[in-house]
């Protein structure tokens, strides 16, 4: 893939993705991250275990594959960023592709920070043989989680401003080994004693947490997981090969990103299960109980050293996706070198990203609407930016624009999309209706933290 754009006999020329693989596996990078290794497992033990992750499947044929085949699809259609493949639809749609890079935007400031404390937690493994000793009176510090932060955005930076051959090794390094070092993890914890109990929780109904939240929790997980609705998918798009079958490709796509959040699942919980830990945790999981499993593991410096690197795999993978697409519309739009636009974006991310930081300390009792910076930032995107953006894209495509014109682009190059009916309810009714309950679940919550 050439994702910097060359100028040829004076004009701006496309670029394109090398091969199918580079495509799939970039793709694959960009959906699979924190939402899928973090969030997911701890969403399933909150939520039931097995008929959350049922759940989830469904959603993720309801919601994500619909949701990602339209918005791949106006990407290569358009050849363009997000904001300018909506101008070029239609000038009063350029508000969706605004949205879409905001929220990349935004979201790659509080996910370094995360990114950061991955970091950290890498460092002290390997050079003290375990964790930090108390993760919320790290993350409460001043200075250090700050400049873990900005190594992790320094890192994405330099692989962004490497351009093809960056991205692209990043990719083809990283996705595999985030897989295989899955599987180690995996192969370790069902062999401990006790792991059946937690792979009992994932994969047998039972009377559990399970509710009408965690229907809803399981919809805008797969919204989130898939890094539908922040404009990478539309970008990535615009750098595909018309020869590419789109369906084919999002649902290699999609069952990758879905295979990584189960095995994710598969790895952690027999762990956790084994050592009579409670599984229904939030950040806590990752870098709370965890490192207690480890703690009490044979080798455990070395499995925590491997997980964290895979945490940092599937985070590093993401935030390249993220930044990538800001770029591209500085570089479209603003006609900003590579160069330029990677180190002020970097810059300006970074910064959003220091009160995401100092929310868990010096700026904890700074709170908007009753949120920390840090919960606020992940509000606005994940409550209003994006699914807005879906909202509007699918009501759009379905209703105004005509999903005609899609379809005929899809089945180009004698491409034959065989569950184009299936797509033209998802898209024009189903789809838009789940994200319009997501949304309003989750403003429902965001009224009880407003409301005290």
């Amino acid at each position: 893939m050439r994702m910097n754009h060359e100028a040829h006999k004076g004009k701006i020329v496309r670029s394109q993705w090398a091969s199918k693989m580079g495509f799939i596996l970039a793709t694959a990078g960009a959906a699979v991250g924190l939402g899928n290794l973090w969030k997911f497992p701890y969403l399933m033990g909150r939520n039931g275990g097995f008929p959350f992750l049922v759940a989830y499947l469904i959603f993720v044929l309801a919601l994500g594959l619909p949701v990602m085949i339209t918005e791949m699809s106006i990407g290569r259609l358009t050849q363009k960023n997000p904001v300018n493949a909506y101008h070029a639809i239609n000038r009063k749609t350029t508000f969706i592709g605004v949205m879409g890079v905001l929220s990349a935007f935004i979201i790659l400031s509080y996910y370094s920070v995360i990114g950061g404390w991955i970091l950290k937690y890498i460092a002290s493994y390997a050079t003290t043989f375990s964790a930090p000793a108390d993760f919320s009176a790290y993350v409460a510090q001043p200075v250090e989680p700050v400049v873990w932060h900005l190594i992790f955005m320094a890192l994405t930076c330099f692989i962004c401003y490497k351009g093809t051959k960056g991205i692209e090794k990043a990719s083809s390094v990283m996705m595999p080994a985030l897989f295989i070092l899955l599987i180690v993890l995996i192969v370790r914890s069902v062999t401990l004693p006790g792991a059946m109990s937690g792979l009992r929780f994932i994969f047998t109904p039972a009377d559990s947490n399970f509710s009408f939240d965690s229907i809803v929790a399981a919809m805008g997980q797969v919204f989130y997981s898939l890094s539908l609705g922040m404009g990478i998918t539309i970008t990535y798009g615009s750098y595909l090969r018309r020869s590419e079958n789109i369906p084919r490709s999002c649902a290699t796509v999609a069952g990758l990103d879905t295979m990584a959040a189960v095995f994710a699942g598969i790895a952690i919980f027999p762990a956790v299960f084994a050592f009579n830990l409670e599984p229904a945790q939030g950040p806590g999981l990752i870098f709370g109980t965890l490192p207690n499993v480890f703690g009490n593991m044979p080798a455990g410096a070395v499995f925590a050293i491997l997980f964290f690197v895979l945490m940092f795999f599937a985070a590093l993978t993401s935030a390249i996706a993220l930044l990538e697409c800001v770029v591209s519309y500085t570089m479209d739009d603003l006609h900003w070198s590579r160069v330029k636009s990677v180190f002020l974006l970097g810059v300006l991310i970074f910064l959003l990203g220091v009160p995401s930081s100092l929310s868990f300390g010096p700026l904890g009792d700074m709170l908007i609407f009753n949120y920390t910076f840090f919960d606020f930032m992940g509000v606005l995107t994940d409550n209003f930016l994006m699914p807005l953006g879906g909202i509007a894209m699918c009501v759009y495509v379905g209703w105004i624009w005509g999903p005609q014109r899609l379809l005929a682009h899809i089945e180009s190059d004698g491409v034959s999309f065989k569950l184009k009916k299936a797509w033209l309810w998802c898209i024009r009714i189903i789809t838009p209706v789940l994200i319009v309950i997501v949304m309003a679940m989750g403003i429902v919550g965001i009224a009880r933290v407003v409301g005290g």
